[in-house]
């Protein structure tokens, strides 16, 4: 596809529901609060809005004509503007993540909407496709893929390639140095056998070149004639989410919670049809002086409530998979909205598992994919796997999804000198709460000594969340790979792999050296770029890591 298109025409009617979307406040607060209002102010303000309203459609519409694009075999180009006329070129190896989101416009007229995520900052590195037809996205999928697996696989090859030149120069190295320890009656018997390991040199460096050339035409078929596993190639299911883990997760989630703001909601609204707020009231303490109307307005509100909550994780959550190739990952979601995301495995920089203290009573965790490419728009949360896993579910999936990545069970504990270092830091939360109680002496329950005793409790809340951070904090160093465990309410198990990192701290204050403690920091490629730290582990353990760290210099390579 090297022909330049514009946008699918079913693009202008997106952006005119983006448009009504962000303007519908300002169209109730004009047109419906505002109906019959002769103030000036109104007046005007309806005269900007229009003008507005105009602009924007003029510019949607000069926007749809004056962008292009087309997609090569290696890169995307986007040409923008009419006068002053702009082009951007995206390669495909440059393309991190790749996510399309079908919502229900999408599904109404049998199209979807696709990204390309790459690890560079700023919109321009992303190209986006609001509207475009399935066959389209399909084709433009398959070309960013084919793309990759080939520079990947040329990449692989001259890595062969070098392989064995400096395997059959060792060879000849060795053979000449064998004929040279030989007697000089056996001269020509020598000649003769390292002619014979420079020509076995050339035949292999030869077949060697003529497999990666085959490889990148695509007539491998002939070079190798051991056939390539269908298996390989097709998707392997490792996550299907059920009816049970969608109820489970309907009520670890709170969801239920959402009727909440829509009673206060609805609640207000009936009260602007009442021009007394007293006949409002009153009508509400009639229903509740019966007992039983009460106990049935609760009991209904409580089923209400659940039925929502279910509903609206079913349509979220609903026919959640986690599926994966040799090279890819791929999650799908959704009900109603069906959102798709893949990544290539060797993209991932880390992986976190978090748990909350209701996953954790329940324990459930949440995976989470750390990618050097952006997410995309924060309501997907799409590098993120099925919030509601089970532990060891959790890390079954990661083993099998990504080979090259070890969760250890087993992980260190801190020493008992961080326990006290944490109890005797200071907390200026504590300080500046304590400060204000100290000033305004508020009053509780007719209690006029109240401050003290709220100090003491918040002293307590925080003395138990740094214990409680303590023993959850872990530490493991496993071959190639960090893992990091901490937080107090919320905690969060980081995994990592040597090479992903690009730079490490180590860092000790006055406390830490005097206790023979020390913190280390970690950075991984992302966007925004992802820190992670742990405190006050044993000076041993900080070494290690730092030695750790430096042979990181054997597995990268730079090119």
């Amino acid at each position: 596809m090297t022909e330049l298109r514009r946008h699918h025409v079913l693009s202008l009617l997106w952006s005119l529901g983006n448009l009504i979307k962000s303007s519908f406040a300002f169209i109730l607060f004009l047109f419906v609060f505002r109906t019959g209002t002769v103030s000036t102010w109104v007046f005007y303000a309806r005269i900007i809005f229009y003008i507005g309203i105009a602009i924007s459609l003029v510019s949607i519409i000069w926007k749809w004509i004056t962008t292009r694009y087309s997609a090569d075999e290696q890169a995307f180009h986007i040409y923008t503007g009419a006068l002053s006329r702009t082009r951007r070129t995206i390669p495909y190896t440059k393309v991190q993540n790749v996510s399309r989101h079908t919502s229900f416009f999408h599904r109404l007229f049998g199209v979807t909407s696709i990204r390309f995520e790459t690890g560079i900052k700023g919109e321009e590195a992303t190209f986006q496709l609001q509207v475009v037809s399935l066959v389209e996205a399909e084709q433009l999928e398959k070309l960013v893929v084919g793309y990759q697996s080939e520079v990947q696989a040329q990449a692989v090859m001259e890595g062969h390639v070098k392989q064995v030149e400096q395997q059959a120069g060792d060879d000849y190295s060795a053979s000449a140095e064998r004929m040279g320890m030989g007697t000089e009656s056996n001269g020509i018997k020598g000649s003769n056998a390292a002619n014979a390991a420079v020509s076995e040199t050339s035949k292999t460096v030869t077949e060697a070149l003529i497999e990666a050339e085959a490889l990148n035409t695509g007539d491998h078929e002939d070079v190798s004639s051991t056939p390539v596993p269908a298996a390989k190639a097709a998707r392997i299911v490792h996550y299907r989410s059920t009816r049970k883990d969608v109820l489970k997760a309907s009520f670890t989630s709170l969801s239920f919670l959402v009727l909440i703001p829509i009673l206060g909601s609805l609640y207000s609204t009936v009260k602007d049809f009442f021009p007394d707020e007293t006949v409002t009231e009153s009508l509400v303490l009639s229903w509740l002086q019966s007992w039983w109307v009460t106990s049935l307005i609760i009991l209904m509100l409580m089923f209400l409530s659940i039925g929502l909550g279910i509903v609206w994780t079913f349509v979220k959550y609903g026919d959640f998979q986690i599926t994966s190739d040799e090279k890819r990952i791929y999650i799908a979601k959704g009900m109603l909205e069906k959102t798709v995301f893949s990544i290539q495995k060797d993209r991932v920089q880390a992986v976190k598992v978090t748990q909350s203290p209701m996953k954790r009573m329940l324990g459930l965790a949440e995976v989470e994919l750390t990618t050097a490419g952006s997410p995309g728009e924060s309501g997907q949360e799409m590098n993120s796997l099925y919030p509601f896993l089970p532990v060891r579910e959790a890390y079954r999936i990661i083993e099998e999804i990504l080979p090259s990545y070890q969760v250890c069970e087993e992980m260190e504990k801190l020493p008992h000198a961080a326990l006290w270092l944490r109890l005797l830091k200071p907390s200026w939360v504590w300080i500046i709460a304590t400060s204000a109680l100290l000033y305004f002496k508020p009053v509780l329950f007719g209690f006029s000594q109240a401050w003290w005793m709220l100090s003491l409790l918040l002293l307590a809340g925080i003395a138990a969340g740094r214990v409680i951070d303590f023993f959850h904090t872990r530490y493991v160093l496993n071959d190639q790979f960090i893992q990091l465990r901490s937080g107090a309410l919320t905690s969060t198990l980081f995994v990592s792999k040597r090479e992903k990192m690009i730079e490490i701290k180590i860092t000790r204050h006055p406390l830490q050296r005097r206790l023979g403690l020390a913190s280390i920091h970690t950075v991984n490629r992302a966007k925004p770029v992802m820190h992670h730290h742990v405190h006050d582990l044993p000076n041993e353990a900080a070494t290690e890591f730092q030695m750790w760290y430096m042979g990181r210099s054997r597995e990268v390579q730079t090119r």
